[in-house]
């Protein structure tokens, strides 16, 4: 087969990266990090991080290559969420683009513009602002496989800090699902699945009554899901 026959579509690399993060006050915000774009197409316009795949590397060496180059971050959890081409999606011609979704703990990363973004920012996944190309679908994709994933698997854990109460847990829970959860059986379900670690230590700085903090253990995850154990919020 002669593959010079053949149209060749450019191939492409976008990120969806999320960020919880709380403020003073205790309120979750879930953040979704976009560049403003130096070059044209869509020059001055706030897009999702990504580029070209490199003919030498393979989509998730490409996904993480641009990440580091256009937003400073490293060592994130990433994962393949769905390929996009419709043929009109990018004005610079037939370009297929392969979109991941990745989850980053705030305080472990500082994101910093690069190559050619202008600059790096998060924004509240409810008040992103218009998006180049077909970015707005593919983070509304990359949300609601968020919503759904984070339900049977413990995704959520790596957007929360290492060490975290349980108030903070389900406040993550409720931000990402848009509903209330009970505090009693939620607690009670968590605790049940054996996969926190008690840590002997307490909130520092907290103007109510300070709550013990906990740590995830996913060695132990990783054991029970071997023997057929099924996570479930």
């Amino acid at each position: 087969m002669d593959l010079d026959a053949y149209p060749h579509p450019a191939l492409a690399v976008d990120c969806v990266v999320f960020g919880l993060e709380t403020d003073k006050s205790h309120e979750t915000c879930l953040n979704v990090l976009l560049i403003e774009r130096g070059l044209e197409p869509f020059a001055g316009a706030w897009a999702l991080p990504g580029g070209f795949v490199h003919i030498d590397e393979s989509l998730d060496e490409a996904a993480r290559r641009e990440l580091a180059e256009e937003a400073g971050l490293h060592d994130v959890f990433l994962e393949q969420l769905y390929t996009f081409g419709a043929p009109e999606r990018d004005p610079r011609g037939r370009v297929v683009s392969v979109a991941y979704y990745a989850l980053v703990r705030l305080s472990d990363h500082h994101v910093r513009a690069a190559t050619d973004a202008r600059q790096a920012r998060w924004f509240p996944v409810s008040q992103r602002p218009d998006l180049a190309f077909d970015h707005r679908q593919i983070v509304d994709l990359a949300y609601q496989r968020l919503q759904a994933k984070v339900r049977y698997q413990p995704l959520g854990f790596e957007l929360l800090p290492q060490k975290f109460t349980l108030s903070q847990l389900q406040r993550m829970y409720e931000h990402i699902l848009e509903r209330p959860l009970d505090k009693r059986n939620f607690r009670k379900k968590i605790l049940g699945m054996d996969l926190l670690v008690a840590l002997d230590e307490m909130q520092q700085g907290v103007a109510h009554r300070a709550a013990r903090l906990y740590r995830f253990d996913e060695q132990r995850y990783n054991r029970l899901v071997q023997r057929g154990f099924n996570f479930e919020v």
